[in-house]
């Protein structure tokens, strides 16, 4: 949902909002949907890059935009993601983010594990 806190003083959604936008699928991808589906969530992951083009204004509004969300590539420690923010008739945006496997305790990069790419691949454009 769009919310009102969302809204700059221009009456559109401020370019920050976006990234709150595709932070919550990242959660859903990697963290709900995993548990809903029996299966384990992500280990830690870290953003590395953000990019993102804006394509028209998206303004306050009843209904929910969508953040369609699928895998670009995958590497042994990191994997690109690409979004469309969108309804059925408009695409608001479009954006790619770099994320890298996040070893916690260590602070420091790891491996993805083969659960982690099985997940991955079934997201992934490739197939």
């Amino acid at each position: 949902m769009v919310r009102f806190a969302d809204i700059d003083s221009q009456g559109h959604v401020n370019n920050v909002r976006f990234l709150d936008y595709l932070e919550d699928a990242r959660f859903g991808m990697f963290a709900i949907d995993p548990v809903r589906a029996g299966e384990a969530p992500f280990g830690g992951l870290v953003v590395t890059r953000h990019e993102i083009d804006y394509r028209r204004p998206l303004g306050l509004r009843p209904d929910p935009v969508r953040v369609e969300t699928w895998v670009t590539q995958i590497r042994p420690v990191r994997f690109t993601l690409a979004y469309e923010i969108r309804d059925d008739d408009e695409v608001y945006a479009t954006a790619t983010s770099v994320i890298v496997a996040y070893d916690v305790e260590r602070a420091a990069p790891r491996r993805l594990s083969e659960d982690e790419l099985v997940l991955l691949k079934r997201y992934s454009a490739q197939g």
